[in-house]
């Protein structure tokens, strides 16, 4: 009996981490000049193999209820909206189940670094993408600006951010003042190259986030950061709900249909935000403004924006968005209980950058961290017994 449980236990696991290995060479496919023509069918078999690892996994009452739930809300989506990422992504977090996602999440880190190193490898010897993209990217002026090989400044960029936040919260905790200086120079050393501002600050504020947990013991220093983070995360959402509310006036100021001080401030504020506000208001339909916002969305609702939490509600619909986000607040609240500030500011991180990028928003599972930390946190979340005592023991994790 022991053997065999051993065996289903080596079918399941190996079913799950085959699943994220295909996922994330997904992400490097798409962040590089390769054009994947059976994508749809991956996807398909990720779905396959987390659902393997899922019937292999033992689960109580409350989580057979959770995850059919889920399930449900993933199912009505799809006859909706003809999408199956819900489906999908609550596949993959039922399957974390007893998974060391601290272990799955390093791999993560490591093939991604690992592919984004050999997509650049390959730009300086003219393979793939070019090393760099001249063109006027709406900011006033025609600009050269490196690519290395990812097709757009911006996704060089948001890479470099991006393993920069999770390297943040894998090995954060172990560094010295020159791992932070380290990170800081190569955010840095890229910026120059790309001019891409908001992967770049939003890369600093996490690392002087995480310094700041790291070095500076004070009670009172951890309980401002962890409201300012609460605040950042809510904001960042209502942010967004009012740009997406508001986006209309600067369609009426440029076309002079409104030059009020009010229409004026917002054409401002699209300026700032370097007209991603105007970009809303391009399509006939005006895609992504709160008008076209629907309860479960509908099939035409496939327009690409930048700007994450406009395009969760416009892609996904008003009801999933709402239980995404109540789900992320449960996420954050339960790490901060647990003293898992890395954590935390991974989410804090993740969720002001969606403000302007949709990196995490998209039908890539291992493009959105949070996602492993649910995967990691889901069971505990809803067993009220693992909530007993938190606050008063710090994290015990292996890293």
């Amino acid at each position: 009996m022991k053997t065999d449980r051993k065996q289903i236990e080596k079918i399941a696991y190996g079913s799950f981490y085959l699943g994220v290995i295909i996922e994330v060479l997904m992400v490097i496919i798409d962040k590089s000049a390769l054009i994947n023509p059976v994508e749809g069918r991956l996807f398909q078999l990720t779905f396959l193999l987390f659902l393997i690892k899922t019937c292999l996994t033992r689960y109580d009452k409350k989580e057979y209820a959770v995850i059919a739930a889920f399930l449900a809300l993933g199912a009505i989506s799809y006859f909706v909206t003809g999408r199956n990422d819900i489906v999908r992504i609550v596949m993959f977090l039922a399957a974390c189940k007893n998974v060391d996602m601290q272990k799955c999440m390093r791999l993560v880190f490591y093939m991604t670094l690992t592919g984004c190193l050999f997509i650049m490898l390959l730009s300086f010897f003219g393979v793939g993408g070019g090393l760099a993209l001249t063109q006027d990217y709406g900011r006033g002026s025609v600009e050269t600006r490196y690519t290395l090989g990812m097709g757009h400044p911006n996704a060089l960029q948001c890479m470099v951010f991006a393993l920069t936040v999770l390297a943040l919260y894998l090995y954060g905790e172990k560094w010295k003042w020159y791992g932070y200086a380290a990170a800081l120079a190569v955010n840095t050393g890229f910026f120059f190259l790309t001019d891409s501002k908001t992967s770049f600050l939003v890369a600093v504020f996490a690392i002087f986030y995480t310094g700041m947990y790291q070095f500076i013991q004070r009670k009172i220093i951890k309980i401002i950061c962890n409201v300012v983070g609460k605040l950042l995360v809510t904001g960042s959402i209502v942010f967004s709900i009012f740009i997406s509310w508001t986006a209309h006036y600067v369609y009426e100021y440029d076309w002079e249909i409104d030059t009020s001080s009010k229409a004026a401030f917002f054409k401002k504020l699209d300026s700032i935000l370097t007209g991603r506000v105007r970009s809303l208001t391009s399509s006939v339909r005006w895609e992504g403004t709160i008008r076209t916002w629907k309860l479960f969305s509908e099939p035409a609702n496939n327009y690409y924006f930048d700007m994450g939490w406009i395009r969760l509600f416009y892609w996904y619909g008003i009801i999933p968005a709402c239980v995404f986000i109540i789900s992320l607040l449960v996420l954050m609240w339960y790490c901060v209980k647990k003293e898992d500030y890395r954590a935390c500011i991974m989410i804090v991180s993740l969720s002001v950058y969606a403000v302007m990028e949709a990196h995490t928003v998209s039908i890539y599972i291992a493009r959105n961290y949070v996602l492993f930390l649910l995967g990691m946190y889901w069971t505990d979340i809803i067993d009220e017994r693992k909530w007993k005592g938190l606050g008063n023991n710090r994290i015990n994790e292996k890293i």
